[in-house]
């Protein structure tokens, strides 16, 4: 590790304990996201780290959330966890004619946080590091007026950038309707440079095979002319079902 990242680590914990807070527990790619969230600014990262270890204390519990907390939006079975893809990380896909939108906000936003979560920890090995990623795949095939859903995506993102910084490898939209474009460009104002640049709109031929060859075929269910099945992120069984941060 460079010097200069050194010494932004050793500002970090200064300005986390300036804060009330620790970082103790954590390991260096866990802080390095933070920073590189924030352009390695300490202060900027440490205010970050602060919230989001107050937000995962009062929204997830230790273990995880359970399927029980999340069975009205599991049954709808639109989350399907694969992996991994062919540079090692989780593939979630989100099967987004399958999706409605939620009745209740506060539901949904813990359905999110466990399919996140969830995600994350099928890509932990024997140990978490800290620095694992995810790459997520929305298909919008055959998705009608009902589907629509832009709190839900932004809700979605948001988190994402919020409390899992540097956690998205990439992210594809897959068979994205003309009636969706208008939707899209509305997500895009709640979406920060460097999330929009991991986003890849696949719309041609040629994109498509590239796709295909990022994912991997042993990662891409046999719906997409790959050699996986699909299978439903509940019906996933995994020793640990939440990272530390």
């Amino acid at each position: 590790m460079e010097e200069s990242q050194e010494l932004a680590l050793t500002q970090l914990r200064t300005s986390v304990e300036k804060l009330s807070s620790s970082t103790e527990g954590y390991e260096k790619p866990t802080l390095m996201r933070f920073l590189v969230a924030r352009s390695m600014n300490p202060d900027k990262a440490a205010k970050m780290f602060v919230d989001c270890q107050k937000w995962r204390a009062s929204m997830v519990p230790p273990n995880g959330i359970p399927d029980s907390e999340v069975r009205d939006e599991l049954e709808f079975g639109k989350i399907c966890l694969q992996g991994p893809t062919k540079s090692g990380h989780p593939l979630v896909l989100v099967l987004c004619s399958k999706h409605f939108p939620a009745k209740n906000a506060v539901n949904f936003k813990k359905f999110v946080v466990y399919v996140l979560d969830k995600t994350i920890a099928s890509g932990i090995k024997d140990k978490e590091v800290g620095d694992e990623k995810l790459v997520a795949v929305f298909d919008l095939a055959n998705i009608t007026y009902k589907n629509l859903d832009a709190r839900g995506l932004i809700t979605s993102f948001q988190f994402l950038q919020s409390y899992y910084p540097e956690r998205l490898a990439k992210c594809y939209m897959l068979h994205m309707p003309g009636f969706f474009v208008s939707v899209w460009r509305f997500v895009c104002r709640f979406l920060e440079k460097s999330t929009q640049e991991k986003i890849v709109i696949v719309t041609d031929g040629e994109e498509e095979i590239k796709f295909k060859e990022e994912i991997g075929v042993d990662a891409l269910p046999e719906e997409y002319r790959g050699r996986a099945k699909l299978t439903l992120i509940q019906d996933v069984l995994l020793p640990k079902t939440a990272p530390e941060m």
